[in-house]
């Protein structure tokens, strides 16, 4: 084979995610090749993709000193990925759950947070803290099927609110009323009903019939 040839074969080796990892969530497995990146030199970070599943670390063949290098470190990261914290936008693909259902749950305690985690955003100076969730957990959310429960939990809370609100906007307009028409009955001060001195006057007056 030509000299120049050889430069173009490419070292390539793979890794297959276990379910445990990814929880069926491509989201997930994207999620997991940014933490490999992330412990990769800078010049080898590219050298890493995930397609479906599947990692793939391919370098070319002049590289193979580099190859070895980071075959080692990914192999050894992937000892523990299925313990990785789950964030929340992996918790949000891997459970099919809005933003807004991830912060009730997080705050009536029915989603645990595992703790928090503090990142940087890609070129600013602002840091961002979110909870995070252990994988194990969310795994149990995921097959016992409970999401729908708290959706209907959440729906019937939601009606009684409802009746709560309509009948305190009821009791007030209510009292509002009884408030207006015993003002328009009040007797004036002035009013010589208000100024009688005796039994007799009273009952002349008719009130007493």
């Amino acid at each position: 084979m030509p000299k120049h040839e050889k430069s173009d074969v490419e070292l390539v080796r793979t890794w297959v995610l276990p379910p445990a990892a990814t929880l069926g969530s491509s989201i997930r497995a994207k999620g997991i090749l940014l933490e490999l990146r992330a412990r990769l030199p800078l010049v080898s970070k590219k050298s890493l993709d995930v397609d479906g599943g599947e990692l793939t670390l391919s370098m070319p063949a002049s590289a193979k000193a580099e190859f070895h290098a980071v075959a080692s470190i990914v192999a050894s990261a992937l000892e523990d990925i299925e313990s990785l914290p789950v964030i929340p936008r992996e918790i949000q693909d891997i459970l099919t759950i809005k933003a807004s259902e991830r912060h009730r749950w997080l705050a009536d305690g029915r989603l645990a947070s595992a703790g928090t985690r503090t990142v940087r955003l890609n070129g600013r100076a602002r840091r961002i803290t979110f909870h995070v969730f252990d994988p194990r957990f969310v795994e149990d959310i995921l097959d016992r099927g409970v999401v729908d429960e708290w959706r209907e939990e959440d729906a019937l809370a939601a009606a009684e609110n409802r009746r709560k609100a309509r009948y305190k906007a009821e009791l007030t307009r209510s009292l509002r009323k009884a408030g207006t028409a015993s003002k328009t009955t009040e007797r004036h001060p002035d009013d010589p009903a208000t100024k009688l001195h005796g039994w007799e006057e009273f009952d002349v007056e008719g009130l007493l019939r």
